[in-house]
């Protein structure tokens, strides 16, 4: 059994540490893709940027863009939905490159917050974009890059949640007592965290 300073322990149930910067940085690097073509998607719908790049749909794009589907998200959100997804991708960056190659164990709020950032909103962000492109009859050649980007945000990051969910149940489970449980959350050390961290790593 390794011990819990040993930051490049494989939690279970993986082979690998799924908090090792090997995973992390293709999340950042993937989501900063992602947020550089939603931040220019957005440009060009805030009017600053005069014309669009699609090689695949040509002029397609800025009929999705600019379509009444569009402004009705804008009026709802105030700003581009490009731009709201654009400070998702950038949250995605941040969050994946916090903390330690420990932080399922010492940050789980960070791990949790991190797969609230990534997985529901790349679902829904992905969804909304096939569907906007159906209900217009158009598409748009970097909205669907996007799009495929955030599903494989998706897959890279619910392996890290997953370690972070289990660790705090089994604390949970194993100790019914709320209190150690949010300070195991906050990642505030204690002993009987420590132990059920240790029963888990390989």
């Amino acid at each position: 059994m390794k011990n819990f300073c040993d930051l490049d322990a494989h939690p279970y149930p993986w082979d690998y540490n799924p908090s090792s910067w090997f995973q992390r940085i293709r999340v950042a690097i993937l989501a900063l893709v992602a947020f550089i073509i939603a931040t220019y998607l957005g440009l060009y719908q805030w009017g600053l940027v005069d014309t669009l790049w699609d090689p695949v749909f040509g002029e397609q794009s800025a009929l999705v863009l600019t379509s009444d589907v569009s402004h009705q998200m804008t009026d709802w959100i105030r700003i581009p939905d490009a731009i709201l997804g654009a400070c998702a991708y950038l949250g995605d960056v941040v969050f994946a490159l916090a903390g330690s190659t420990r932080r399922w164990q010492f940050r789980p709020w960070l791990v949790l917050l991190f797969g609230l950032d990534v997985i529901p909103l790349g679902i829904v962000s992905a969804v909304l974009i096939f569907l906007q492109g159906a209900v217009i009859g158009n598409w748009c050649f970097l909205c669907i890059v996007t799009a495929i980007i955030s599903l494989i945000l998706v897959v890279l990051a619910y392996d890290e949640v997953w370690t972070s969910t289990i660790y705090l149940y089994r604390v949970w489970k194993k100790t019914r007592n709320l209190k150690l449980l949010w300070r195991t959350f906050c990642g505030i050390p204690s002993e009987e965290a420590y132990e059920i961290a240790n029963s888990m790593v390989k």
